[in-house]
């Protein structure tokens, strides 16, 4: 087809052909990361119901990622399409519910601009491949985690373990990363944390990080590889470093404890893009 020939040979306008594909890919992100922490959460209480031998009748009304439509929290007004056009509808609303003027909050068109952009980011860097579609599922997977880990404390199995296969899967397709090396990576990005976990556990009783840490660092050594892992933990410690400057001098989180997924997705996403040039750069100003 013409059009995709276009988008193959002209970057630019595949980068824009992204960015909208981004766009709509964010507002069904804004979907996941409010409604998939309760569906877990009403997953876990039936549950524990069930182990317990308990009676329980869920009269609650169905919840997933399809039901019920979008509406209103405040008047229940259903969202028609044209209202829920990412970033358009939100500026041509002005931040307002059409019916009853009730504020929506900035981070849902937020969240599609950042997909949007770093999408385009993706597809500059990688071009019309197999490895641009790949780094875009790894990408919006990682924009997910990041507001669910920071919402929730919560980093969910249902996005970390699909992340991690996946990245298996890629490798035996893309040739950045070998089956092998994605296996080890996978292996030592889940002990290296949980090494951690228990040296710091042991010394002072108290738990610094979750498992879903863990299962997150090995899904990015399995997309990138062993050899990536020093880098990422070392930005994502930095990322944490300067995020909690921030918040300490501007008093928003005063002593509540800070979620490390999302500085291990934004490392994650560098070392993708920018980690081979980073370690060369690391490797020829040290050596």
């Amino acid at each position: 087809m013409q059009w995709m020939d276009l988008l193959g040979r002209e970057p630019l306008w595949l980068a824009v052909f992204v960015f909208v594909l981004g766009m709509l890919v964010g507002s069904f992100l804004n979907v996941v990361i409010y409604r998939l922490p309760v569906m877990l959460e009403r997953r876990w209480k039936r549950e524990s119901r069930e182990l317990l031998a308990l009676e329980f009748h869920d009269s609650l009304p169905p919840f997933n990622l399809m039901v019920p439509r979008s509406h209103c929290p405040k008047c229940h007004a259903k969202v028609a399409w044209y209202d829920n056009i990412p970033l358009i509808s939100w500026l041509l609303l002005r931040g307002r519910c059409r019916h009853c003027q009730t504020k929506i909050s900035a981070r849902y068109p937020l969240i599609e601009l950042i997909t949007a952009v770093c999408s385009a980011v993706v597809a500059l860097h990688f071009g019309a491949s197999f490895t641009l579609l790949a780094a875009l599922f790894f990408t919006w997977m990682l924009i997910a985690l990041t507001f669910i880990d920071a919402d929730t404390m919560l980093l969910p199995d249902d996005l970390t373990l699909p992340l991690l296969w996946a990245g298996l899967l890629v490798s035996c397709f893309d040739g950045g990363v070998i089956p092998t090396q994605a296996i080890v990576g996978a292996a030592c990005g889940y002990l290296s944390l949980w090494a951690v976990y228990w040296l710091f556990k042991l010394a002072t009783g108290k738990e610094g990080m979750g498992y879903g840490d863990f299962k997150l660092l090995a899904a990015l050594g399995a997309w990138l590889g062993p050899w990536m892992l020093p880098q990422i933990i070392l930005l994502s410690s930095v990322f944490g470093v300067l995020w909690g400057i921030v918040s300490a001098v501007s008093h928003k989180r005063g002593s509540h404890p800070m979620p490390f997924g999302p500085f291990l997705a934004m490392a994650g996403w560098v070392a993708l893009l920018w980690g081979q040039s980073i370690n060369q750069w690391y490797l020829g100003t040290f050596s």
